[in-house]
């Protein structure tokens, strides 16, 4: 993701389109593009903001409100999976969402799943070796 361009140059766009420059030519004078200074200019307008807002992903979860009974689902049900943890708060909570939601949530928690010893894989079968008669 790239930076976001300075308030100086933001606030020299929308000075120069308050002055009675078109968006095109104050979007040419500062090398920027006409829809990048279109949007500062109608921004100002409608809210009055000339600085960048924050840019990525929220720090929140829309599974915050419900940590609880994720928490407990994980405590009752030991080796519950990440899709039965989506499919309960379907079910109980009617909100639908993907494992990889349900794994960033716990991520973030220090939560992680380890499989029960229990449930080792079992190795794969060897070939029995062939019968003496017909090795040659």
């Amino acid at each position: 993701m790239t930076r976001s361009l300075s308030a100086d140059l933001r606030g020299r766009v929308i000075a120069a389109i308050e002055d009675g420059v078109s968006t095109r030519e104050a979007a040419r004078r500062f090398r920027i593009g006409i829809s990048t200074a279109g949007s500062w200019y109608r921004r100002y307008r409608e809210t009055g903001e000339m600085e960048a807002r924050k840019q990525g992903q929220p720090s929140r979860s829309k599974l915050d409100a419900h940590e609880a009974f994720i928490l407990g689902l994980i405590e009752h049900t030991r080796d519950i999976t990440l899709a039965e943890i989506g499919e309960r708060l379907a079910a109980e909570r009617g909100m639908r969402v993907a494992p990889s939601t349900v794994w960033l949530f716990l991520e973030r928690r220090g939560i992680t799943f380890k499989k029960d010893g229990a449930r080792r894989r079992t190795a794969a079968p060897r070939c029995p070796a062939p019968p003496q008669d017909l090795v040659r």
